[in-house]
């Protein structure tokens, strides 16, 4: 094999058949190779890829068992020693497939490993042609995101039932593309099922410029979400303000006066087991009266002070004109049909997605609003069982926000519904989609709740270590590539694809992007001009609240 003439002719016929290296040492999914370095230089020089690749840190070899072909992922190398050719490597099992009797090719490829092979097995390159096979998307439904590395025409699949039926996360730096590649999935899964029903929380306000043409937008303008579709707890987070012992008698007395609110209404005749949960349309004014006469009582507890902070509460939200999108007199009326067959996209008219843009939503009740959304979600598909079954997926940008980890403590109703749907939501035909540049601030067991992680660049050694361990055994070596990723690339692993995969994402049509792209400082700050009508515009829309 040292002889370089040989290798060279034997190059022209079929190179995967070249022996570089030997299996050294077998231990479960983790196995050592030695690889010989001059054979490796030679296949550097090769047309295919694949083969110019063989040995490198992230490629994939292959190994005789029997009849069966092994594959395995190179996760490190290092040099036997300083003046050899040796240079030893550390593998990770992948999957194996059957060998064509006559052409010795790679057929029938599927994930595990039913046999190992014994030390001193030999170590091959493998091939396009081998990748092909490995890659190669089944009957199963699919759709096409990119290229899988080190090829140009090897298409990476995802498939759509396993990709949502268990969660998927998308992860990455700031400006590695993140946003760009939810929407290049969002729309290929939108393409592949016409009549799906997605909703997606945008904070940003990105993704309205992505799927104008094929979702509905929603923002405070129409989103029209009736405030008596929020549950207690969500009531409790918006109108209590006190904190320690004064907030557990403020939530006790709105408890008594909510509950009363919503007997008033007629929906709510002939309900024997009225909570202060369901979702009985009320009048604000209703509750504020009935604060009024409890406050008048005798036999009240803890004074008045508690009262009066929930009426003032209550009054100034109704006198606040950012809220009006939510707590407008206007939303009294029984509108819940109305607004899940838009939100939910029930039927969808073609267009199966909506982007609910909370960018303009008061900061102090976005978590509940959020909450609402997902709780909406949650809840419609436990008491829909026994009908046709219409699945959801629960799209969540800057997921962090919201289910944030015990170091973080905010929006206590919107952590514990996302918490539950990531637990439970596959079994009521939810499905949940995070997107999140710090994984490492999502609450501990989400991310491995995930089946699916699409991984572009991550910079901070914390989420790149989080990542890695709520990942399988096998994929901790395309895992180490993570840091050296190029803008929209990612690397899949788990229930959504055939094997992990390290990918080149496909490029997007101008009109389907979002609007996320970063201000090119060069430019913007050579242009001057029309300042005071700009700073005139900006006040006028700042100080009525309003776009």
């Amino acid at each position: 094999m040292n002889d370089m003439t040989s290798i060279h002719a034997a190059a022209d016929t079929n190179q995967a058949t070249i022996e570089i290296g030997r299996l050294m040492e077998i231990g479960g999914s983790s196995s050592q190779i030695s690889l010989n370095g001059q054979v490796l230089g030679a296949l550097q020089q090769d047309a295919d890829p694949s083969i110019a690749m063989a040995g490198q840190v992230g490629s994939q070899v292959k190994i005789r068992i029997g009849d069966r072909w092994l594959i395995a992922n190179v996760r490190s190398l290092k040099l036997a020693d300083a003046d050899s050719d040796l240079i030893l490597g550390h593998i990770d099992f992948l999957g194996e497939g059957e060998e064509d009797r006559f052409t010795g090719r790679l057929l029938n490829f599927r994930r595990g490993v039913t046999r190992y092979p014994t030390p001193g097995s030999r170590v091959y390159p493998v091939s396009s042609a081998d990748m092909k096979q490995m890659y190669a998307a089944d009957e199963r439904a699919h759709i096409e995101i990119g290229t899988i590395y080190p090829t140009e025409d090897i298409r990476g699949a995802l498939y759509i039932d396993a990709l949502l039926g268990k969660h998927f996360a998308l992860l990455g730096s700031t400006g590695t593309g993140k946003s760009t590649s939810a929407a290049l999935i969002l729309h290929r899964i939108c393409r592949a099922a016409p009549e799906g029903h997605i909703v997606m929380v945008d904070p940003h306000g990105e993704y309205s410029a992505a799927f104008k043409g094929t979702g509905e937008i929603f923002d405070v303008g129409n989103l029209a979400m009736p405030y008596w579709l929020m549950n207690f707890e969500e009531h409790a987070e918006v109108f209590v303000t006190s904190t320690g012992a004064d907030r557990q008698m403020d939530s006790d007395i709105l408890a008594k006066c909510l509950l009363a609110a919503r007997a008033k209404n007629r929906a709510a005749e002939g309900i024997a087991k009225l909570t202060v949960d369901s979702p009985i349309p009320y009048l604000l004014s209703d509750l504020a009266n009935i604060l009024q006469n409890e406050m008048g009582k005798m036999d009240k507890a803890g004074g008045t002070a508690p009262y009066l902070r929930l009426k003032s509460k209550i009054d100034e939200i109704k006198a606040d004109p950012r809220y009006a999108f939510m707590f407008s007199g206007m939303l009294v009326a029984d509108t819940m049909p109305q607004f899940l067959s838009k939100i939910f996209r029930l039927p969808g008219y073609g267009k199966p997605i909506s982007i609910i843009d909370v960018s303009g939503v008061p900061n102090e009740i976005t978590s509940t609003v959020v909450a609402v959304l997902a709780r909406m979600v949650f809840d419609y598909a436990i008491w829909s069982r026994g009908e046709a079954q219409r699945p959801i997926l629960l799209v969540c940008e800057e997921a962090h926000r919201y289910i944030p980890s015990d170091r973080v403590t905010t929006g206590a109703s919107v952590r514990k519904i996302l918490e539950r749907i990531a637990k439970e939501g596959r079994k009521y035909g939810v499905s949940l989609g995070l997107i999140t540049q710090r994984p490492s601030d999502l609450a501990e067991g989400v991310l491995s709740q995930c089946g699916t992680i699409i991984s572009m660049r991550l910079n901070n050694d914390r989420d790149q270590a989080y990542v890695k361990s709520a990942m399988p055994e096998g994929a901790r070596g395309f895992l180490d590539s993570i840091p050296a990723l190029r803008n929209r690339e990612a690397i899949i692993c788990g229930e959504g694809v055939a094997i992990p995969i390290r990918v080149a994402l496909d490029d997007l049509e101008p009109e389907k992007r979002p609007a996320s792209t970063d201000p090119i400082f060069s430019e913007l700050w050579n242009q001057v001009g029309g300042e005071d009508q700009i700073i005139g515009r900006v006040i006028k829309r700042w100080r009525s609240q309003g776009r």
